[in-house]
């Protein structure tokens, strides 16, 4: 009988402050419905005793069996950290951030790439800035109304302003409908060095090029697949050059996959600080001991759909091998009513790659994740999708 073929996922998320249970449970509900849809089975079990926040899984294809062990690496706390900032603080950040990215020329070269994304980018700080506008024309009114009732004026301004930082308070209640002040505090945290990953960021990164190394260790492992999705993309980039730069792999060694999800490399890759992940992109585009691909979809406004985030960056080389770049196509993989239902929910729809579709094609995460074929072998021979972007618009290596 042949033994299941075996593989560890390492999952790093995008900018998420909430637990990572929330991964486990999408990925409980949503294999299901995709097992019942392509005509496979999934099941789902703890891990015991290993270290780190994880789940099993074992899938039955007509390929064959496979079990796959999963791991989420964590950076919430570090992205709780960033957001502990109050509305002043926030205001602050709008105003560095904008800098940043008008400064430095780069809001006018990711506008060249995809509009989507910036235009999702410019959503808080345009949001921000009518929240700040309501709070000084509502509190001005309800001050001048109690100046004409009592005849004073320093009423008038004391209700002025109590009304303004209520009107603001009360916004920021209601970031969990609005999300201006969360995405504020996303683009500020890749915007606070200019690119540059912070030191604690680093100190992350090599944590989980440590990890990477353990389970790449591991005997009787067919596959290691690092995932990454949203802002996680970049940080997967970053930690899989560290691990290839400091270890030489041995012949024996399992493959070694990336597969990055929905990216939004540019907002980083772009910014003047950002020389390291220039670097690692460059770097680890033409790597042989590994299988690459990049997955978007034109219809998730927050990622760069289609843009080869080596050759945008403009550090593509006459050796670059990856990414292999392939849409999700939502407009053919999703059914209509998953289309409808999922309209104009901007987050849905950004980890929708995490999700079931109803008419999928060969992008299907559980069977990638949890199926018995490596990442190579599934896509072996795959071409780019025709929509693939490789034009030049970032600043490139010095």
């Amino acid at each position: 009988m042949t033994r299941p073929f075996r593989r560890i996922v390492l999952y790093i998320p995008g900018f998420d402050p909430f637990p990572p249970r929330r991964y486990r449970e999408l990925f409980r509900r949503e294999s299901v419905k995709q097992a019942q849809i392509s005509g496979y089975s999934m099941t789902m079990t703890g891990r015991g005793g290993q270290t780190g926040f994880g789940w099993t899984a074992a899938g039955s294809f007509s390929q064959g069996d496979a079990n796959t062990a999963f791991e989420v690496l964590l950076w919430a706390d570090l992205v709780q950290q960033s957001m502990t900032t109050g509305i002043v603080g926030t205001y602050r950040q709008l105003l560095h951030t904008a800098w940043a990215y008008i400064g430095s020329g780069a809001l006018l070269r990711l506008m060249r790439l995809r509009r989507g994304p910036v235009l999702a980018a410019l959503y808080p700080i345009v949001v921000l800035i009518l929240q700040l506008i309501a709070g000084v024309l509502l509190g001005w009114l309800i001050g001048c109304a109690a100046t004409r009732l009592t005849g004073l004026s320093w009423p008038g301004w004391l209700i002025a302003v109590a009304v303004f930082g209520a009107t603001l308070r009360l916004f920021k209640s209601q970031d969990h409908r609005i999300y201006a002040y969360y995405l504020m505090h996303d683009y500020a945290f890749t915007a606070k060095l200019n690119g540059a990953y912070p030191p604690e960021l680093e100190q992350r990164i090599g944590e989980f090029a440590e990890r990477l190394s353990q389970v790449m260790a591991q005997k009787d492992v067919d596959e290691v697949l690092l995932v990454g999705h949203s802002s996680g993309a970049y940080l997967a980039v970053s930690v899989l050059a560290d691990y290839l730069r400091q270890i030489r792999m041995p012949a024996n060694a399992p493959a070694l996959s990336l597969l990055t999800l929905g990216h939004v490399v540019p907002m980083a890759s772009f910014l003047p600080g950002a020389q390291r992940l220039r670097a690692d992109l460059a770097w680890l585009s033409t790597r042989d001991e590994i299988f690459w691909l990049d997955v978007t979809a034109p219809g998730d406004a927050c990622s760069f759909a289609l843009c080869d985030p080596v050759a945008v960056t403009g550090v593509a080389g006459p050796d670059q091998r990856w990414p292999l770049v392939i849409s999700a196509a939502y407009r053919q993989t999703l059914s209509a009513k998953q289309q409808y239902a999922l309209r104009g929910h901007w987050f849905k729809l950004h980890f929708q790659y995490l999700c079931a579709f109803e008419r999928p094609r060969d992008y299907d995460y559980f069977a990638i994740t949890a199926g018995p074929l490596s990442l190579s072998q599934r896509f072996a021979g795959r071409s780019p999708s025709p929509g693939r972007i490789t034009t030049p618009a970032g600043p490139g290596l010095p």
